[in-house]
């Protein structure tokens, strides 16, 4: 079984490198975050040219000042703190798929397995760590087999960032209280009794610990050691169904992302071959080298795990999928899977034609997946009597439908959502019109067929019944035009064009 490793990142100036990066001409300047406090101004975070001047958080304004006359207070942004670290997990997932914010101002990632794609521990976590202080942050970095050691070395060490494994009870015995996480007060009874580090009292009974301490400080004590498992609240809960790909060098071509993608969807589609299950949606995200995240989805009519079909219609999105100075890291998510059809892997090979053929169905995938899902459209009939309700959208391409389609009158194939009103000339009622104007278009009728009446159905709504008749103009284009109720009356006999023949 794989031992378990972390690192704890302590970003000891969150916010003001932060606003620093924003406003470089700050770099030179002490300056503080201050944010009022029961009536009085508090410091919540300050940078390192105020660090090394005496003030620090949790000190009021006005004592800051008196230290610093000039020193820049600067109001408090709340929740930028928790912005900022998910922007920089965002970034570090490049190096492990596992990261938890540590409020206020650090980062966990679980980097089990994944140090050796770096040549190491050591190399590891001097990636890490040199990275991010490049791009303007004062981090420190500690790994260690449990969060709570790799957090207490990254803040309180002064030796060796890397606790070898099985070795966390020895690096937190010269460290502080503090050191473990606890809360002020029980930090404030470990002082007052004179235990200043955890070597005087981690060898104590737990009884003696939990009754004067409380619980807290033994539940801390054993996860840091290891012998209570300390969950971590992920920022990305990972796929059941997902596949990384590190790139020792950055990719910057197409053919590269193309070995790429073929890659992971080998790697993802034998695990769903073996299960019996296919894709039904997949996402490939690509980080690149500076910081950006670019994404390319798919989606299927059914689930499928053939690998060539898959890769066409990601082949699709490449030229989208810009590298810039290169791409890092490649993640495929399937969020979306199904089980795969017994049939599926007969109708393969054979023969046949209609909704049932797989070809057909990775044709509409490929073309949903080129112009969008939405421009592609299936209808099943409805028992309805008024025309527009008479059809329905298909939910999928396997959804069966409850009636037959209507065929002992003809049906336009092209139906308008809503009938457009037209000007009609007509001789007399219940008579075909002699032509009609629609959309500024005259046109002069040579042909036609009608009428059918069609009843409104009464238990839905009220209205006149419509009588449609088959049109055909002087072009030989066929029209669905109906006039709505009869002649008699204030608003009836107005007409309408409802469709189109072929």
């Amino acid at each position: 079984m794989m031992n378990k490793r972390f690192i704890s990142l302590w970003f000891r100036h969150l916010l003001t490198d932060w606003f620093t990066l924003r406003r470089p001409e700050f770099k030179a300047l002490p300056f503080v975050f201050a944010s009022p406090v029961r009536g009085r101004v508090m410091i919540t975070a300050t940078n390192e040219l105020a660090e090394a001047q005496g003030v620090t958080t949790g000190m009021t304004a006005a004592d800051a000042k008196a230290i610093i006359v000039d020193l820049q207070v600067i109001d408090d942004i709340p929740g930028q703190a928790d912005k900022l670290l998910k922007a920089l997990g965002e970034w570090c997932i490049r190096y492990s798929p596992l990261i938890a914010a540590d409020l206020p101002d650090g980062l966990l990632l679980d980097i089990s397995g994944c140090a050796h794609l770096w040549g190491g521990e050591r190399e590891y976590l001097k990636e890490i760590v040199t990275r991010l202080r490049s791009k303007g942050y004062d981090v420190r970095g500690a790994m260690a087999d449990t969060p709570g050691a790799a957090w207490a070395v990254a803040r309180f060490g002064k030796v060796k960032p890397i606790i070898p494994p099985g070795e966390q009870a020895d690096a937190l015995l010269p460290l502080p209280p503090p050191a473990l996480r606890l809360e002020p007060l029980v930090i404030e009874r470990l002082q007052k009794l004179g235990f200043y580090t955890i070597k005087t009292f981690m060898g104590m009974g737990r009884s003696v610990l939990r009754r004067r301490f409380g619980q807290e400080l033994l539940l801390r004590l054993d996860q840091a050691l290891g012998n209570v498992d300390e969950p971590l609240q992920l920022l990305h809960p990972i796929e059941p169904y997902s596949e990384r790909l590190p790139c020792l060098e950055p990719i910057r071509t197409a053919t590269g992302i193309e070995i790429a993608i073929k890659t992971l969807l080998e790697k993802l589609c034998h695990r769903l071959q073996g299960e019996g299950k296919g894709v039904r949606t997949a996402i490939l995200k690509c980080y690149r080298v500076d910081g950006h995240v670019i994404s390319a989805d798919i989606g299927t009519n059914r689930a499928s795990h053939h690998i060539d079909h898959l890769f066409k219609l990601f082949e699709l999105k490449i030229p989208t999928l810009e590298p810039a100075l290169g791409i890092e890291l490649f993640t495929l998510e399937a969020p979306k899977i199904d089980d795969v059809d017994p049939e599926q892997e007969v109708l393969w090979q054979s023969e046949s034609c209609g909704l049932d053929d797989t070809d057909l169905a990775e044709l509409l995938d490929r073309l949903a997946n080129k112009i969008g899902a939405g421009s592609i459209h299936r209808y099943l009939p409805q028992e309805r009597y008024w025309p527009e309700r008479s059809i329905k959208p298909a939910i999928s391409i396997n959804e069966k439908p409850q009636t037959s389609w209507r065929k002992d009158r003809p049906r336009p194939s092209i139906l308008l959502p809503r009938p457009q009103p037209i000007e009609v000339t007509s001789p007399i009622p219940d008579y075909p019109p002699m032509l009609f104007i629609y959309k500024n278009e005259t046109h002069h009728i040579k042909r036609s067929d009608g009428p059918e009446r069609i009843e409104r159905e009464w238990w839905l709504d009220e209205g006149e019944h419509r009588d449609y008749y088959q049109v055909e103009d002087q072009d030989g284009r066929r029209y669905w035009l109906f006039r709505s109720g009869h002649y008699a009356g204030s608003q009836s006999g107005q007409w309408f064009i409802h469709g189109f023949f072929a």
